[in-house]
Parts: structure tokens; sequence; C-alpha cells
């Protein structure tokens, strides 16, 4: 049994919630050194402060610590949260203003209210808090309680998320917010939970359009051997494969700047990343190929989360679910404008006739479908079921 399978109850109410929390991270240690870890830590900062100082932690005398005494001081550093209000933090890598901050920032605003006050989460934006892969990795230990992470990056451990990017699977934001609120994304939500990650709601990222540096992009053939940035998502990567171009992965944070000396030629990213990022400054070419969707899986961490009391827990669904809604409505309605603002500062936009691409992207299905028959299957009965609701 793996150290987030394990689930000792050795008392009750909240305390017991909290030492089940931080038995389950240190695996074999006992309960004995995890009270006293917990007890420690009801002397020391609260939760939240544990990242921004994890290299001095990582230094014991003359000894660096090893995986089991990092994990262990990340885990009184969360048991500290309860020695009053409990602070979390929630990381994400978007700019000020981009509607995932927007509705991270709400998410935060609704815990402390709906929780008196017992509740505070910090939003670091930006990769603030490290970026995507890193929040995923210290969300799987404990260490960092939320994510409005990117759907690229959390397929790397839950890889059924890829398939919400299949090319041209969804025509709208509202046939694709229908597929995921219904039994398909409770299906994905599963299997994500397996892997450490609990979702609390499925936030959106909008429909994604290509850039570059060169031309118009109006056929596939014009992406031949052009240098596209991708996240670490290999739907992503598969679909810019079959369309002739080179798929370059690398860290949203990095992208601007790797646009702007010349690295790569392209990245593609829906027209909200592209504005809140101004990306479209380096990029004076803009092409709507509504290749793919891009979900927000907005996380919680198996371990914070179920350290909480059902109480505590619900206020955390039930501000995410607020959030969510917030958020889907700021990707619609900015989506609609930032068009014509991204035009006015002399970027040039063209539509894109997605029938050669379909036909193109045909054998990143046949991949995919070898690989997940069923889900893809039902993924795509969804989405016809849910066409021009």
């Amino acid at each position: 049994m793996t150290p987030l399978q394990r689930s000792d109850r050795v008392t009750t109410g909240r305390a017991g919630r909290t030492l089940a929390a931080c038995t389950a991270v240190l695996g074999r240690a006992s309960v004995s050194s995890v009270s006293q870890a917990c007890r420690t830590a009801g002397r020391t900062r609260a939760a939240g402060g544990f990242l921004a100082n994890r290299n001095r932690m990582m230094l014991s005398g003359r000894r660096t610590m090893n995986i089991r005494q990092f994990v262990a001081a990340a885990v009184m550093s969360f048991c500290a949260s309860h020695a009053g209000a409990q602070e979390f933090q929630l990381s994400h890598n978007a700019a000020a203003g981009n509607p995932k901050d927007v509705a991270s920032q709400k998410f935060a605003e609704l815990v402390e209210q709906k929780s008196g006050g017992r509740m505070k989460v910090s939003v670091g934006a930006s990769a603030q808090f490290g970026d995507d892969a890193e929040t995923i990795t210290n969300m799987r230990l404990g260490t960092i309680a939320f994510s409005a992470n990117s759907q690229g990056t959390t397929s790397a451990i839950v890889p059924e998320i890829a398939l919400l990017g299949l090319p041209f699977l969804f025509q709208d934001l509202t046939q694709a917010e229908a597929v995921m609120d219904g039994p398909v994304g409770d299906k994905i939500a599963a299997a994500a939970e397996q892997q450490g990650l609990v979702v609390l709601s499925w936030w959106n990222n909008g429909i994604r359009e290509t850039s570059n540096s060169k031309k118009p992009i109006v056929v596939p053939a014009d992406l031949a051997g052009m240098k596209i940035r991708t996240p670490p998502d290999p739907m992503t990567v598969d679909i810019f494969t079959a369309l002739g171009a080179s798929p370059t992965p690398m860290a949203f944070s990095e992208l601007y700047i790797a646009l702007q000396q010349g690295v790569v030629d392209g990245q593609e990213n829906p027209l909200i990343n592209i504005f809140s990022s101004k990306l479209h400054e380096v990029q004076p070419y803009i092409s709507m190929t509504n290749h793919k969707y891009e979900a927000t899986p907005f996380l919680a961490s198996k371990i914070v989360f179920d350290a909480l009391s059902p109480e505590d827990q619900q206020i955390i669904r039930d501000a995410a679910k607020e959030a969510g809604e917030l958020n889907r409505q700021m990707v619609r309605d900015q989506t609609e404008k930032l068009r014509g603002e991204i035009q006015a500062t002399g970027v040039k936009i063209n539509d894109v006739d997605p029938a050669p691409f379909i036909v193109a992207t045909k054998p990143v299905y046949d991949k995919w479908h070898a690989q997940y028959p069923e889900l893809v299957d039902e993924l795509i009965a969804a989405a016809k079921a849910a066409a021009g609701k």
C-alpha cells in the first residue's frame, strides 16, 4: 500500500482526520512521532509558508534531509494550520486578470466567507508557488492544497484528462461544459482521485488557436517544419505532429521569452491566454484553428482534502463550483470581445476551414482510441449528444 492509499484512523474528530493525513504521508512513521510532529507544528508557522522556506528546511546541520524528513517537515507545516485558522495555498500559472486568476481569487474569498474565517486561501498567480508540474507534485505530497491547473500538465499524471483535447471534438464551450458536467467528467475525475488529486470543479480555459511569427495558417501544409510550443501534453504534441509541425513542449512560464527570442516560431493557446500574457506582442499572426478544447481542472490535494471535516469539504466544493461559474462566464465574455481588441494592436487574425485539419488529425483519434477505446467512445457519444444544446 502506498502512502497516498493509506488511511489509518487513530482518533476521532478534526484532530483524528489531521493525524490520519499525517500518518498517510509518513507511511511507516510511528503514530506517536506523527502526533509529536503535529504538536510541534502547532507552535510553528501555519501551512502555506512551507514551500517558501523549503530550501532552508531541506538543510539540517551538515546533512541534507532525506525524502521522508522532507515530507515530515511538510506534514508539520500542514498540521500547524489546525492550531488556528487553516491556511492553504492555491497555485496557477495564469497572469493577473485572466479568468483563471479572477476565479481563483473568488474561490479564496468564498472559502473564507463560508467558513467564517476558519479557512483562508492565498493565491499564487503566474506560477509564484511553482509551475503547474511542480504544483501537481506538491499537491500529491500535500504541501499545496489547491490548483487551477492545466489540462496538459495534469494529463502527465492522469492520462485520461488528455482525451478532452481530442482534435475538433467540441464545437463550442457550451457543448464542452455539458460533457464535463456529466458522467464522462465524473469518470475522469475518479481517475484523478486515484492519483491523489480531487477534481472539485471543471473550469474552462477556452478553445485553442495557433499563432506564429511567419505567416497566416490556412491549410495544414502551412505548419510544415514550424517549431510550435505546446504544453507538456501528449495529445497536443500528437495533433501538431499530425499537422506537420515540429511540436516543442515547454512550460508556459518560459513561453513569452522563447517567442521573443525566436526559440520557437509559434504557439497555441486560447485567445484569453494570448491576450492576458501579452503573447500577441511577439506574434504578428493568429489563425483561428479551434483545434482543441482546454479544460481547467480545479484540483485539491487528496491528502489535504481528506483531512477536512465533511462540513469543510462541502464548503470547499461549493466555493469551487461557484467560482467555476464565474470562470466559465468570463471565458465566454472575453473570448467574444478579444478578437477585436487583439486585431486593434495590428495583429493579423484569419479564420480557418477546419475540414483539411480534421482529415490530417484522424490518426490522433486512432492512436488514442487504441489506448482508451471505451472512454473515447463514451466521450465522442457524449459530445454528439451535447451538440447544439
